[in-house]
């Protein structure tokens, strides 16, 4: 079955609940209605042969409501077919429902999303932080948790400070050269990048 065969299908089975389909460098996306989302990802797996769940991840849209959209990767292994489901979730109610028990990968990717975005999964076995500690009241991939950090203490546990960005592995040099002249990877911290090396090279 092709993509767009796949994306089609989901258009015709579920009119009202998937819209605003996608072709773009042989890949297809789907939006899906957040109440129809468990649905038609059980329609993917046990209709249509997406037997693989590559992964789950999220997007914050920063000053937009819906701001985030949860994204799903499926594939069909035997014919290396690809789809893509996309679904919004409101900043006021960040709860989608888990599909970790159509495909059990999904456990560690939904807690990845939580972790990082605060975007929770109705049904999961177990929601908890994966790469945070429990008790660490941010979400660190959202747009407005600033790059230095925050400052936070859990008694007992851990506690995180802000971190100084001059010179670190985050800041690139104002130039107009290329990115390995503006990267500090490509130099010590605190370096100059060579004037030679300004502009970018044919």
């Amino acid at each position: 079955m092709s993509q767009p065969a796949a994306a089609q299908i989901l258009l015709d089975r579920f009119p009202n609940k998937v819209s605003g389909l996608v072709e773009f460098r042989g890949e297809s996306s789907l939006y899906v209605a957040k109440d129809a989302l468990h649905e038609v990802a059980a329609y993917c797996k046990d209709e249509l042969g997406f037997d693989y769940l590559i992964d789950v991840s999220s997007v914050d849209h920063f000053g937009e409501e819906p701001r985030f959209e949860v994204v799903y990767e499926l594939s069909i292994l035997e014919s290396s077919t690809h789809l893509r489901l996309k679904t919004k979730v409101s900043e006021d109610e960040p709860t989608v429902a888990t599909i970790s028990d159509l495909w059990p990968t999904a456990d560690w990717h939904e807690r990845e999303v939580f972790d990082m975005m605060g975007i929770r999964f109705d049904g999961h076995p177990d929601l908890r932080r994966i790469l945070m500690w429990e008790g660490y009241p941010y979400h660190p991939l959202r747009k407005d948790f600033p790059l230095e950090g925050k400052p936070s203490d859990v008694p007992d546990v851990a506690f995180t400070d802000t971190a100084p960005l001059a010179g670190g592995p985050f800041v690139t040099a104002p130039t107009e050269g290329t990115t390995q002249v503006r990267e500090p990877r490509a130099r010590r911290a605190g370096d100059e990048p060579p004037q030679d090396k300004f502009l970018a090279e044919p």
